[in-house]
């Protein structure tokens, strides 16, 4: 998902006002639908520990209990509270996922200005980006993990490595488009620095295009930390997470639904969550929508 030029044009003129967030809510209501619904995953998961309880606490006497008063999700194959390992597991997704989205932010970003605007470093930044590409993210992370051993960081830097080469061609591009316009090249022939240039005017411009890829990137990674898991090479299997949860409870599905349904409910939610926000800043940076409207 890519944006037009243009749309740079659309936030540099101003910063939103507060009075301007009715219209906005009116114009683009999956910003807030997304935000509203991503926002509400991330208290509970960071309030987990003040109304949930202990996610690892095992009890063989209550094993694969139906919904209670005492267990509101039932409980799993070890009498562990299905609702806690829920909250808590979405701390998990959620770091993992907002932690990659930023990694290969930044680091594109970085990449993809240099590449953008100097044409000597192009072709070889671009072709280890190609290559970057070829490589699949479970076979990464089981590369990784074979070295180093199962954690969250290393799940994370296998994500990230594999996201990158998508956000440094996105901004590549946004450089590319933005550098040729008059205001840039009267900087450059007023004696303004490089540095100067790429801060001041190619940087901003990067902006909305990078809000929308961030949010494809962390939807896309959270799955991915999901499916890693489910497979056993993700997160350490008495971490609480989404994909564990799955993975551990799909034997005992006829008999114990909410042990599959719940984390996985929350999984399509969060991620609907996060797709309907980046489809609301993509329609909100881009002119053209505006235009139709």
């Amino acid at each position: 998902m890519t944006l037009p030029s243009a749309s740079v044009e659309t936030v540099s003129k101003g910063r939103l006002q507060l009075s301007e967030f009715p219209r906005v809510a009116r114009r683009h209501p999956l910003i807030f639908v997304g935000g509203g619904l991503l926002a509400l995953f991330i208290i509970l998961a960071l309030a987990a520990p003040l109304y949930a309880g202990d996610p690892l606490n095992m009890n063989p006497f209550e094993r694969l209990q139906p919904p209670s008063a005492n267990f509101w999700f039932g409980t799993d194959n070890l009498g562990r509270d299905v609702f806690a390992r829920t909250i808590f597991g979405a701390r998990i997704s959620l770091m993992v996922g907002l932690t990659s989205a930023a990694g290969a932010a930044l680091g594109g970003l970085l990449i993809g200005l240099v590449a953008g605007y100097n044409r000597a470093f192009d072709n070889v930044i671009m072709r280890v980006m190609d290559g970057l590409m070829s490589i699949p993210t479970i076979l990464l992370a089981i590369a990784l993990i074979s070295l180093t051993g199962p954690s969250i960081g290393t799940l994370i830097v296998a994500i990230t490595i594999v996201q990158l080469p998508s956000v440094t061609r996105l901004v590549r591009s946004v450089v590319m488009s933005v550098q040729q316009r008059p205001y840039v090249e009267a900087a450059l022939c007023g004696g303004a620095r490089l540095p100067k240039v790429l801060w001041r005017h190619l940087l901003p411009s990067t902006v909305p295009a990078l809000m929308v890829q961030s949010a494809i990137v962390c939807a896309d990674a959270i799955l991915t930390e999901a499916g890693l898991s489910f497979l056993g090479v993700g997160v350490p299997p008495e971490i609480p997470s989404w994909g564990n949860m799955i993975s551990s409870s799909r034997l005992y599905l006829a008999i114990a639904p909410m042990t599959v349904f719940a984390p996985g409910i929350c999984l399509a939610a969060t991620v609907l969550a996060i797709n309907l926000l980046g489809d609301g800043l993509r329609d909100l940076f881009d002119p053209r929508s505006k235009r139709r409207r």
